[in-house]
C-alpha cells in the first residue's frame, strides 16, 4: 500500500517536473497590448482587414503592419479605442471604394481559340488565360463577389462586377483576390495624382489625351444627361476644361476608333459643351475637396501649369498661393494667345473657379525682385514650386526679372550666361562652376569662367566618355587648364542657403552594369545648364544636418519628374513624354502640373517621391485593333452656325463668334461613342 503511494507520488513528481519543463520550452508570450487590442475588436473574424481573423489583425496592429482603423466592421468607435491603446491619434481619411476596371464581359468580348497542336479544341482556351482575346479583362466568374465580406458586390447582366457604394467599406478584399487586378480601391485623390499604366484597360482616346482624361467615362455621363458628373470626371485630370475646349488640338480624336468607320467622335466639342454648361449656369461646379491641412505651398508662376498646381493642391487639402509677375493670372493664355481664339471671359471664368476652390493669388510679384526663396520660407511656406514657363513666358516678362530668369543666384541658363558675356557684362561665377552640357561649346564657356575668376570648372554629361566630342575626351590637357569632365552623370538635386546655390547632387551611372547609381554631393557656386528653360523645380526647407549650411535658411530640391528608376536625365528630364520645348500645346503643361502636385503630395505624406512606372503613354506597342465590325456609320454632329450672309457653315476657326454643340446635338454625338476598352467596343449589330 505504502509502496503504491510512493510510486504514484513519484510519478506525479516526474510528471510535474516534465510539465514544468514543457511550460518553459513551449511557453508563448502574449503581449498584453495585443490582448487589449483583440478585446477591442468586435470578434467578427470577417476577414475585411485582409487577415485571417481578429487575432491576426490585433498582432499586425501592434507590430505596426496594420493601422488602428484597419477593422472595417468595427467603425470609428473601435478605431478610436484601438488608437488610444496604441497611443496614436486618428485623423480623417478620404473614403475608398472598389472600382471595376473592365468594360465588357465575356459575352461581348471576342472569343479566342488558340492553336495548340493536337490539343486544339475550344477547351484549350481555359488554359490560356480565359475566354477573351483581351489579356487583362475580367473573367466574369465572380470570385470577388463571393469574397466580399459585406455583400457590396454582385455580378451584373454584362458579367462584370457591380459595386454597391453604400455597402462598400473599402476593405480591399476584392482587390486582393482578383487575379487580373481589374478591380481596385480608388478615391478622388488617387485618380487626380495617378496615371494610366499599361496593364489597365484604356481606350485609344485615353492613351492619347494630353491630360489623361477618362474620355469614355465623361461621354457616357453626357449620354445619360449627367452633365455635372461628366464635368467632375474631366476635372479629375483637367482643371481648365473650357479653355481646352477652345484651344486643345484634340489628338484624342485622331486616335478615335470611329475613324475606322466614318469620322471621330467630337470629343473636344463635347468637353466644351459640359464646360459651357457650367459657365452658362453662372456657378462653378466644385468637385471633391480633401480635408484641409496646415501646409502652405508657394507656386511661382500663374500660367496654365501654375494654375493647375494651385487647383489640385487646393483639392488635396493644401493652402497654395500663386505668385504672378503680371497684373493678372493666365500667363501665355492671357498675354500670348489671341483673344479671338481664346475669349478672355472664358479665361476669367476658369481662373475664378480655381480661386474659389481655395487658391490665393498675388499679382505683380516678380521672383528675385519682390520675393526670394528665403523670404517665402520665412513667411511660413513649406515648399516653393517653380512653374515659370519657358521662352514664351520670358517674352512677356522680358526685362522684369533682372536675374536672368533664375530662381536662385548661381543657377543660369547657358543662353543667358553667354548673352551676358556678349553684352560686355562680367557675371561673378564664384570659385566652383559646374556646366551641364555634352557639346564642345562647354569647353569655350569653361575657359571664359576661368577667365572670370573661377578656380574649378567641371563639365558634366550623361553620355559615356567615348560618346563626347573629342574636345571633351582629352582629360589630361583639360585638367592642366583647371577644367574637369564628369561623364555618365546627371544632376538629381540642388542645395542652397538663403538666395544662393551652394551644392549639387550627382548620380553616376555605370553603363553595362545592373547596379544602382552612385550618388555624391559636390560644392558648387554656379550651375549653368544647356536646356532652353529652367525646369519645374520643387524647393523645400532643409532639415538634413549632413548638408553644409551657413547661417540662414537652408534649402534643397526634390525630384519630381523621374518617371522610371535609373533615369538618365535626372532633375532636368522633360516633365512628360514629347514635351521638349514650348512648341508643344499649352494643354501638355496641365499634365506636368498634375505631376508636380503628385510629387508635392507624396513628399509631404510619404516623405518620398516614387517613380512612375509602366506608364501607358511611355510603353511600347500595346494591344489594340486595326479594324472594327458591326458598327453602323453615323455622321458627326456639328454646331449650327451661319456666316454674316446667313449661309450655314461649320467654323471652328472663330470659336468666339460661333457656338458649340447644343444639348440635343451633344447627346446625339455622345451616342456615337463606342465606349471602347483595350480592344473591345460597343457593337450595334
Amino acid at each position: 500500500m505504502v509502496s503504491g503511494f510512493l510510486i504514484m507520488g513519484g510519478l506525479g513528481v516526474v510528471i510535474g517536473v516534465v510539465l514544468a519543463l514543457a511550460s518553459k520550452v513551449f511557453y508563448v508570450y502574449i503581449d498584453p497590448k495585443i490582448e487589449a487590442v483583440e478585446d477591442a475588436l468586435p470578434g467578427a473574424n470577417c476577414g475585411g482587414c485582409g487577415l485571417p481573423g481578429c487575432s491576426s489583425n490585433a498582432a499586425a496592429i501592434v507590430a505596426g503592419k496594420a493601422s488602428a482603423s484597419s477593422c472595417v466592421a468595427g467603425g470609428p468607435d473601435v478605431a478610436a479605442e484601438i488608437a488610444g491603446i496604441m497611443g496614436e491619434a486618428l485623423s480623417l481619411k478620404e473614403p475608398e471604394i472598389a472600382a471595376p476596371g473592365c468594360t465588357y464581359g465575356y459575352q461581348d468580348a471576342d472569343i479566342k481559340y488558340p492553336y495548340q497542336g493536337i490539343y486544339d479544341n475550344p477547351a484549350a482556351v481555359l488554359l490560356d488565360g480565359g475566354s477573351k482575346i483581351c489579356t487583362i479583362g475580367c473573367l466574369g466568374l465572380g470570385t470577388c463577389v463571393r469574397a466580399c465580406p459585406f455583400g457590396a458586390l454582385s455580378m451584373g447582366p454584362d458579367n462584370l462586377p457591380v459595386v454597391d457604394t453604400e455597402l462598400c467599406t473599402g476593405c480591399g478584399t476584392c482587390e486582393r483576390v482578383c487575379p487580373k487586378h481589374i478591380i481596385t480601391l480608388t478615391s478622388t485623390s488617387d485618380r487626380i495624382i495617378n496615371e494610366y499604366v499599361a496593364d489597365e484597360c484604356t481606350a485609344p482616346c485615353h492613351r492619347s489625351c494630353p491630360t489623361g482624361i477618362n474620355i469614355p467615362g465623361f461621354i457616357k455621363e453626357i449620354r445619360d444627361h449627367n452633365y455635372e458628373a461628366a464635368l467632375a470626371i474631366i476635372k479629375e485630370k483637367c482643371p481648365l476644361p473650357l479653355i481646352c475646349g477652345y484651344i486643345c488640338p484634340a489628338p484624342c480624336e485622331l486616335a478615335c476608333r470611329r475613324n475606322l468607320v466614318d469620322e471621330a467622335v467630337a470629343i473636344n466639342p463635347l468637353k466644351r459643351f459640359v464646360a459651357d454648361y457650367e459657365m452658362e449656369s453662372r456657378k462653378h461646379i466644385a468637385p471633391y475637396k480633401a480635408r484641409a491641412t496646415d501646409r502652405k505651398i508657394a507656386v511661382v508662376g500663374g500660367g496654365a501649369e501654375g494654375l493647375t498646381v494651385g487647383y489640385y493642391l487646393a483639392r488635396l487639402g493644401y493652402n497654395p498661393t500663386i505668385f504672378e509677375a503680371k497684373p493678372q493670372l493666365g500667363g501665355i493664355l492671357r498675354y500670348v494667345i489671341a483673344e479671338d481664339r481664346l475669349p478672355r471671359k472664358v479665361l476669367d471664368h476658369e481662373i475664378e473657379g480655381i480661386l474659389k476652390i481655395g487658391v490665393e493669388a498675388r499679382n505683380n510679384m516678380v521672383m528675385g525682385r519682390d520675393f526670394h526663396l528665403d523670404t517665402l520660407f520665412e513667411e511660413g511656406f513649406d515648399a516653393v514650386i517653380l512653374t515659370k514657363g519657358g521662352f514664351d513666358s520670358r517674352k512677356i516678362l522680358q526685362g522684369e526679372s533682372g536675374h536672368h530668369d533664375s530662381p536662385v543666384d548661381g543657377l543660369y541658363l547657358m543662353l543667358d550666361f553667354v548673352s551676358a558675356l556678349a553684352r560686355g557684362e562680367r557675371p561673378d561665377p564664384g570659385q566652383r562652376v559646374v556646366i551641364l552640357h555634352s557639346g564642345a561649346e562647354a569647353i569655350d564657356l569653361a575657359r571664359r569662367c576661368r577667365e572670370l575668376g573661377a578656380e574649378e570648372v567641371m563639365v558634366i554629361s550623361g553620355s559615356r566618355l567615348d560618346q563626347l566630342p573629342v574636345e571633351l575626351q582629352d582629360l589630361k590637357a583639360l585638367a592642366a587648364e583647371g577644367i574637369s569632365v564628369r561623364h555618365s552623370s546627371v544632376v538629381t538635386g540642388l542645395q542652397g542657403n538663403l538666395r544662393r546655390l551652394t551644392g549639387i547632387v550627382l548620380e553616376d551611372f555605370r553603363y553595362g552594369e545592373d547596379l544602382p547609381p552612385e550618388r555624391e554631393t559636390l560644392t558648387a557656386d554656379t550651375l549653368i545648364i544647356s536646356e532652353g528653360r529652367i525646369p519645374e523645380i520643387l524647393f523645400v526647407r532643409s532639415d538634413d544636418p549632413s548638408e553644409p549650411q551657413a547661417e540662414g535658411t537652408g534649402w534643397h530640391t526634390v525630384e519630381t519628374f523621374r518617371t522610371y528608376p535609373q533615369s538618365r536625365d535626372g532633375m532636368f528630364s522633360p516633365p512628360e513624354p514629347g514635351r521638349i520645348s514650348d512648341s508643344s500645346a499649352v494643354v501638355k503643361s496641365l499634365l506636368s502640373g498634375r505631376r508636380v502636385t503628385r510629387a508635392i503630395h507624396q513628399y509631404f505624406t510619404d516623405n518620398t517621391v516614387t517613380p512612375l512606372k509602366n506608364l501607358v503613354c511611355e510603353t511600347g506597342p500595346i494591344l489594340n485593333v486595326e479594324e472594327v465590325h458591326d458598327v453602323n456609320p453615323a455622321g458627326r454632329e456639328l454646331p449650327d452656325a451661319t456666316d454674316v450672309e446667313g449661309n450655314s457653315k461649320t467654323a471652328w476657326i472663330f470659336p468666339e463668334k460661333f457656338p458649340g454643340l447644343d444639348e440635343a446635338s451633344a447627346v446625339r454625338e455622345s451616342e456615337r461613342c463606342l465606349q471602347c476598352g483595350l480592344i473591345c467596343y460597343r457593337k450595334q449589330a
